[in-house]
């Protein structure tokens, strides 16, 4: 087995958080108790990722703030928050509270473009401005400002018998630092760097060819590709080859699974094969294969792996429609049996 340039660092997952809509609350406890039994198991960190007008978690930030005041010790995260969504000075405000209220732990991952069904949302959401709202990198730039320490307005000092900030507040020392961008593409990519952000890359990417081209190959290698979006990344961070990345592929260990759980689990990704083999749709989304086996082999394609090769970092996404006592088998492997295999170690 090829040994990783890199010493894996870091472990976490990702969770969606679903819920039924007869009894959402129920749903959202769930996701807090899967973060707790994340952090019992030794788990960096744990995030939670964004779902808007859907039956999963559609403030993330208000999870988290639930999930800091359980745990003590394991990072929180977003990824992602679809800023297309947001108010940039409000979730500063938000994401400064409960990054005050964790302690230090609040990873916020972001990302851009238009909100999804935008032409069937729009009227609810920006009724008076929707032809005219950007929903470019400038809107990540607005809100890295205000959690950075940027002013947010000219005006500050008493008022009568209050007293105004021109800064965002509260503002949480260390913040700025822990901001990360969730991308798919080599503008993404070095658009990340150039601004000092982390990124979180994950298993969708977008298929190009040299320089962000769209006349790719056309049966693009997945990890060759997401290879070429860290080194850019790091080429354009002031960091350079420090900078840090994180890998988001869904790895499904069996090691301790019943055997009417491997069967669901090699049914779940036998369907989602085939979206892996080519680019799907106008955007040419090309998906990696979800890995599933036991630690040891899932660990060989880990190690096989172009793009993991390059990371110290990984946030393993859990599949969307499994029951929980599925997640808690499958985590317990990830940190008793796939973890260690990867180099990991629990506290370092």
């Amino acid at each position: 087995m090829p040994p990783t340039s890199r010493p894996l660092s870091k472990l976490g997952f990702l969770t969606i958080g679903l819920f039924d809509e007869a009894d959402p609350r129920r749903g959202h406890e769930s996701t807090l108790e899967i973060i707790e039994l994340g952090e019992r198991l030794g788990f960096d960190s744990a995030w939670v990722r964004h779902r808007h007008l859907q039956y999963g978690i559609s403030s993330p930030v208000a999870v988290l703030a639930a999930a800091s005041q359980r745990t003590r010790r394991i990072e929180l995260g977003t990824a992602v928050i679809p800023l297309g969504w947001e108010n940039p000075l409000r979730l500063a405000e938000d994401l400064a509270t409960v990054d005050l209220l964790s302690g230090g732990r609040l990873n916020p991952g972001v990302s851009v473009g238009p909100p999804m069904h935008y032409d069937r949302v729009k009227e609810a959401l920006y009724p008076d401005t929707a032809d005219v709202e950007d929903f470019g990198y400038e809107r990540v730039r607005r809100l890295l400002d205000f959690v950075r320490g940027e002013p947010a307005t000219d005006f500050s000092g008493g008022e009568g018998f209050e007293v105004f900030s021109d800064l965002v507040q509260p503002q949480s020392s260390g913040l700025g630092s822990r901001m990360w961008y969730g991308g798919g593409s080599l503008r993404s990519a070095q658009w990340a760097g150039e601004h000092g952000m982390n990124f979180l890359t994950s298993s969708v990417v977008k298929a190009e060819g040299p320089g962000g081209s769209e006349d790719a190959e056309a049966s693009p290698d997945f990890a060759e590709i997401q290879l070429a979006h860290i080194r850019a990344f790091r080429a354009h961070h002031p960091d350079g080859d420090s900078a840090r990345v994180s890998q988001g592929l869904v790895v499904i260990p069996t090691d301790s699974a019943t055997p009417q759980q491997r069967a669901k689990y090699e049914e779940y990704v036998a369907k989602r094969t085939p979206r892996t083999l080519s680019p799907q749709g106008p955007a040419r989304l090309l998906f990696a294969p979800d890995l599933v086996g036991t630690s040891e082999e899932i660990a060989e394609r880990l190690h096989a792996h172009a793009a993991f090769r390059e990371v110290d970092e990984v946030a393993f996404a859990l599949p969307f429609t499994f029951e929980y006592d599925d997640y808690v088998q499958i985590l317990t492997d990830i940190a008793a049996r796939l973890g260690p295999a990867l180099g990991w170690c629990p506290g370092r």
